[in-house]
């Protein structure tokens, strides 16, 4: 199921635990009472910090920084509390068919977190050295996952620059694999993609190409994708899930980034995968006991962002600022294809220094953790993006008036 097709009136009723539908209402309600001290005695539930995402309104460092929301408070409060070390509980065991069956696998593991799931995926995918893994150079699990893959998997990375500047293609992965097993060869076991890469898209075709010839070869190759942000490029119309799906052995799917959920990643793959994978986790600390708590929200964050269609309309908000800053003057780093705008501020004449002190006067939060970088969510209000556009005016010293925020 696609974007296009799976929407918020036939999707699947996520069931809350029995015993807690009783009280929920009144507890969130209780919640939204209480305080500290005398001060905040009789704190409306509009004050809690699930209720409203006004901190993420104008945040345009990541797209994790969005504010988890009420809805998904109250999937918490209604949530079965099963251990999810031992399977035993009803929502998370229903959600992980769920996340598997939208990419078309057969199983899939709940993880705390992206890189976790990157690394449970890595090992579970790989036997014993020598082995390596054939990247693009950019790749999150190269440049910002601590080394996992060399230090706990004894895997040479093979960081791979794209001939032509944007993804990787067959030809390229040809080139940089290794096929042979002579003594002196580090065989390539996996091959790792990533889509979104720094808010590109990785089209299609060419991941149905690598696909199709790394499993002819003698072994297969494992094909893994970090696919944090796959939603976007699903969004962006460039694929479905399912189709994503049948080009890889493994996924990894973060509901933080974009989705709004608390906390909580997954990996898609085979059943025999996925047993594999339950080892990795726990090896890494990553079982967890009451694990609804984790799995009810990012349920409902898939259907209440993801399906909704509303990071479509945080793209076409980074579209418009890209647009607009290229109008006056500004230079790219890379193409706006989905929620990231990335600014080249040296080839637009612009000091760092100068650029993010006069963000901070605009009341924007831009800047760490990565420089450079614009990542538009579905909380960035209509205000915070009329303020953005001023500030470009003024940064650039281009007073050109633009339709492109009209």
């Amino acid at each position: 199921m696609d974007v296009q097709t799976y929407t918020s009136e036939n999707r699947p009723y996520l069931p809350p635990h029995p015993a807690a539908l009783a009280g929920s209402k009144a507890e969130i309600s209780r919640l939204g009472s209480m305080g500290s001290d005398t001060q905040h005695q009789g704190q409306g539930l509009s004050n809690l910090a699930w209720s409203q995402s006004n901190d993420a309104s104008n945040d345009f460092r990541s797209d994790f920084v969005t504010k988890p929301t009420l809805p998904m408070l109250e999937a918490i409060i209604t949530t079965s509390l099963g251990d999810g070390d031992m399977d035993e509980d009803p929502t998370t065991n229903s959600f992980q068919d769920h996340v598997a069956d939208l990419v078309g696998h057969e199983a899939a593991l709940l993880v705390v977190s992206g890189t976790m799931g990157n690394q449970a995926a890595l090992r579970a995918a790989l036997g014993a050295p020598p082995h390596s893994i054939l990247a693009d150079h950019r790749a999150h699990n190269i440049i910002l996952e601590g080394g996992g893959a060399s230090s706990l998997c004894g895997a040479l990375m093979k960081m791979v620059v794209p001939a032509n500047g944007h993804h990787l293609t067959l030809d390229d992965v040809k080139k940089h694999g290794t096929t042979t097993e002579s003594i002196y060869d580090c065989p390539t076991r996996v091959i790792c993609l990533e889509n979104t890469l720094w808010g590109t898209i990785m089209p299609l075709s060419d991941m149905r190409a690598i696909s199709h010839w790394a499993r002819a070869q003698n072994p297969p190759i494992h094909m893994h994708l970090d696919g944090a942000r796959l939603w976007e490029a699903v969004a962006a119309g460039a694929c479905t899930l399912r189709e994503v799906g049948g080009c890889f052995d493994s996924i990894q799917l973060c509901f933080t980034k974009g989705l709004g959920a608390p906390i909580g990643s997954i990996i898609t793959g085979s059943s025999a995968f996925i047993k594999r994978a339950k080892w990795s986790r726990k090896l890494l600390g990553g079982s967890t006991r009451a694990s609804g708590v984790i799995a009810a929200p990012a349920r409902v964050a898939i259907a209440d962002v993801f399906l909704s269609g509303k990071l479509t309309a945080a793209q076409d908000k980074a579209k418009r600022a890209s647009a607009l800053w290229e109008q006056l003057g500004g230079k790219l780093q890379y193409p706006t294809e989905t929620n990231m705008v990335w600014l080249d501020l040296e080839a637009s004449g612009l000091s760092p220094d100068e650029f993010y002190l006069m963000a901070r006067k605009f009341d924007l939060k831009i800047g760490e953790p990565i420089f450079g970088r614009l990542v538009f969510h579905y909380q960035i209000t209509d205000n915070a993006f009329t303020r953005l556009c001023t500030f470009f005016r003024a940064v650039l010293k281009n007073s050109r008036s633009c339709t492109t925020c009209n």
